[in-house]
């Protein structure tokens, strides 16, 4: 079991700073646990791409790689992405936007990281879509 001295708080301006009270990502000696990501410009913190789902699954996807990054991480490393949809309907264009995604970072031969995709309303109604992710670090 780890312990809470154990954990580090992860922050990088190159993805969207937390709305909330919660950190960007917490790394937990080789697990790193990425907070849910938006389509956000970090620099504006602006809301992307309204009713684009193919492009705010890109834009939020980038984010997840910046804070892995700045855990010391990268796509390679993930164990587990969590994808949240606020429709059905979304799904296909969701899916291409993140297979396009993936394949071009990892490669055609690469271990794809699991993923669970399921249906929510989110905090803002701009939002299409919201990812996290799950790294193991070696």
């Amino acid at each position: 079991m780890t312990s809470p001295t154990n954990r580090t708080a992860v922050r990088t301006d190159q993805a969207p700073a937390p709305a909330h009270t919660f950190s960007q990502g917490v790394r937990a000696g080789n697990l790193l646990q990425v907070s849910g990501q938006g389509p956000v410009d970090p620099a504006t913190n602006e809301y992307l791409y309204p009713g684009d789902v193919a492009a705010q699954t890109t834009r939020t996807l980038r984010n997840v790689e910046a804070v892995l990054a700045g855990g010391g991480a990268n796509l390679a490393d993930v164990v587990m992405l969590r994808v949240y949809l606020t429709t059905r309907a979304d799904f296909a264009a969701m899916n291409d936007a993140y297979g396009a995604f993936l394949a071009e970072r990892l490669g055609p031969d690469a271990v794809l990281p699991a993923r669970t995709t399921v249906m929510v309303e989110l905090p803002r109604e701009e939002m299409l879509v919201e990812i996290d992710a799950l790294a193991v670090i070696e």
